[in-house]
């Protein structure tokens, strides 16, 4: 079979690589072309295009970005009437995905989408164009699948594809981690900024400002595979901040708290048992229309799987150092240490065990083989 992969950001380029290697297993003749990163490059297929050319985070960015964003969309299209493939799949990115979907379905392409778009955080009324324009919807998280059981579209919950990447991964030896990247034995605070330029233009700045208060701690920055140092460095005004690329789950493993913008990095965090505080900043504009249109009670995934406030929100105004401190002294506590430990095994749980990747497969090439 052929298939057509459209992926638009880190998250999904790490959840995209997993799914071509498990459709490689029970489709073997299989053939991949996607819109994607280095990971889904690396496992076998042809990269169109890598999301690092379309990485614009909120409304504002992008209407300033409309006319790049229209082409891209006009050559995908494109793209795929030349290659014909016998099923696309969507992988969350809904701004772009859902305008191919459409289209797509017009043109009598099989349409499966991997990792819902977040209709259910805002403008539910695309659940509509929705069932019309995607066969099978494929989510990982148990209360979208409730969601869309309101709007009778029968969805299948596969599981959180963070459990198999987090699982599989190479243990790290932290002495071997320390010497390497010449850290200290002091507890590591994780600096988690985001893997955009925007996203980390708004948060690095607040986030590294309070780490004169904590000279017990070391502070290290997880860099996204997404941005240079260069980028970074122009925040980092204290010597004692360490930066790391590319290497966000081996920091995760050996760190004692975080903080994390708002995000999928809230949910890894999260599933590596370690304390965090969740920030959120973006441009006043794009606030101002999100706050109108999102209905949502929280903004970071383990908060919305546990419905309950699990970890603290710091949201646009109170994203300061003063609040920042306040919480990271709460996370450093030992009895509140306890109370996310405790959460964060149930929240493991609620999220379905290994297998996301390998079921998803396993359901899209069945389908395909039943309506060849």
């Amino acid at each position: 079979m052929k298939y057509y992969i459209i992926a638009g950001e880190a998250s999904g380029d790490l959840h995209g690589s997993n799914l071509i290697k498990a459709l490689q297993v029970v489709d073997t003749d299989a053939e991949f072309r996607f819109w994607g990163g280095d990971l889904m490059q690396n496992v076998g297929g042809t990269l169109v295009s890598h999301y690092k050319e379309r990485a614009f985070m909120g409304f504002a960015e992008v209407i300033l970005n409309l006319s790049k964003i229209l082409k891209a969309i006009s050559f995908c299209k494109a793209d795929i009437a030349t290659y014909h493939p016998d099923v696309i799949i969507f992988i969350d990115n809904s701004g772009f995905n859902l305008r191919i979907a459409k289209w797509a379905k017009e043109q009598n392409y099989r349409t499966n989408y991997y990792i819902s778009p977040q209709v259910w955080a805002s403008r539910a009324g695309r659940v509509k164009k929705i069932k019309h324009d995607i066969d099978n919807m494929y989510v990982i998280l148990p209360f979208v699948k409730s969601f869309y059981d309101t709007y009778d579209y029968d969805v299948t919950f596969v599981g959180h594809p963070l459990i198999d990447a987090i699982a599989d991964r190479t243990q790290v030896d932290e002495h071997q981690f320390r010497a390497e990247y010449k850290l200290s034995e002091k507890p590591i605070i994780a600096i988690l900024p985001g893997s955009r330029k925007q996203e980390i233009n708004k948060m690095l700045t607040v986030m590294l400002s309070i780490i004169d208060d904590y000279p017990d701690y070391q502070f290290v920055i997880a860099g996204a595979p997404s941005q240079e140092f260069e980028y970074y460095q122009q925040f980092i005004k204290n010597t004692d901040v360490h930066f790391i690329a590319n290497k966000t789950y081996d920091l995760l493993s050996v760190s004692y708290a975080a903080l994390v913008t708002s995000g999928t990095a809230t949910l890894e965090t999260a599933l590596f048992k370690v304390p965090q505080v969740v920030c959120y900043k973006g441009s006043w504009l794009s606030y101002q229309i999100g706050r109108r249109i999102i209905t949502l009670k929280y903004i970071s995934l383990v908060n919305l799987i546990m419905d309950k406030p699990v970890v603290k929100e710091l949201i646009q105004d109170e994203f300061t150092s003063k609040n920042l401190k306040k919480e990271l002294d709460l996370i450093l506590n030992p009895y509140e240490r306890t109370k996310f430990f405790i959460n964060y095994y149930d929240l493991e749980k609620k999220l379905g065990g290994k297998g996301a990747s390998k079921k998803t497969a396993e359901h899209i090439y069945n389908a395909l083989k039943q309506n060849a």
